[in-house]
């Protein structure tokens, strides 16, 4: 018993001497490449993005950064793959019939995974054409909607409102609806009673767009101040208007909000009905 282990220790110390080392550098130089790996393509993204060709270095940065995370996990995984080849091969595993056997294996296997080769193409072009990034709030095919968390080639993250994370394969994304691409839109709709003075109540609307434009609180959120766009109808109970404005990204529910909160005072204020439907109820 003792021979024996003996023996097993001795193969391990001569497979040490002439192995490990080797394997140690491989794998040790791999975890340095790894680790250093995101900063030297930090630099050369940053350096290779062409600067004003966004509207705001929120956007440029968004670019910059998914930009960044994609090309670090692409390389991430080629290093690791090149040095598990190189420690086969230190080991006296011949690669070249195992790349072969993969180069078959992967004809074979492409046959049957056309949606992974769809997917990866899908987000190249998802890329390079910059139609959403990391950050962005977006809709795929009217059907999720969210806050991008993360991209590879193969899937995109999106974070919903609720917490829910949905996990859409690129090659699945026929439209997607960019909410958040260089500036957002303050979108409102209310109605007000058949009574009102129109004019009158124009110049509150733009009022409270300018005041929260001048609020130090919001100033920094708001590109254009919100305004009143237009009568949009004639409606049972109410002319519906429509405010406009334009914010920075994912900002226009902030606004909306305060909008909303600032015209009902003001209305109050200025007795500007906002009228319901009633119903009258008869007792016999």
């Amino acid at each position: 018993m003792n021979i024996a282990f003996t023996n097993i220790l001795t193969a391990l110390g001569l497979w040490a001497q002439e192995y490990a080392l080797a394997v140690f550098g491989i794998l040790f130089g791999t975890w340095i490449l790894s680790h250093f790996m995101k900063s030297i393509i930090t630099r050369i993204v940053r350096k290779s993005i062409r600067r004003g060709s966004f509207v705001s270095e929120i956007e440029e940065e968004k670019r910059e950064n998914t930009l960044i995370k994609i090309s670090h996990n692409f390389f991430k995984i080629f290093i690791w793959i090149a040095a598990a080849l190189m420690i086969l091969d230190q080991l006296g595993v011949p690669i070249g019939p195992l790349l072969t056997g993969a180069g078959i294996l992967g004809v074979a296997v492409g046959f049957g995974s056309q949606s992974l080769v769809k997917d990866i193409i899908t987000g190249l072009f998802i890329i390079a054409e910059n139609q959403f990034r990391i950050g962005d709030f977006i809709t795929v095919n009217d059907k999720y909607s969210g806050t991008v968390e993360d991209m590879t080639l193969r899937i995109t993250k999106l974070r919903q409102i609720d917490g829910t994370i949905h996990y859409v394969p690129n090659g699945e994304v026929v439209v997607a609806s960019n909410k958040s691409k260089d500036y957002s839109k303050v979108d409102l709709k209310i109605g007000v009673g058949y009574n009102t003075d129109l004019d009158h109540l124009e110049e509150l609307i733009n009022k409270v767009g300018e005041d929260i434009a001048l609020d130090e609180k919001f100033a920094e959120h708001i590109i254009d101040p919100p305004y009143f766009l237009r009568i949009d109808d004639f409606g049972d109970y109410a002319i519906n208007i429509h405010i406009s404005g334009k914010v920075q990204p994912k900002k226009q529910y902030l606004i909306n909000g305060e909008m909303r909160r600032r015209l009902k005072n003001i209305f109050d204020e200025n007795d500007i009905e906002i009228p319901y439907p009633t119903r009258v109820s008869i007792n016999k």
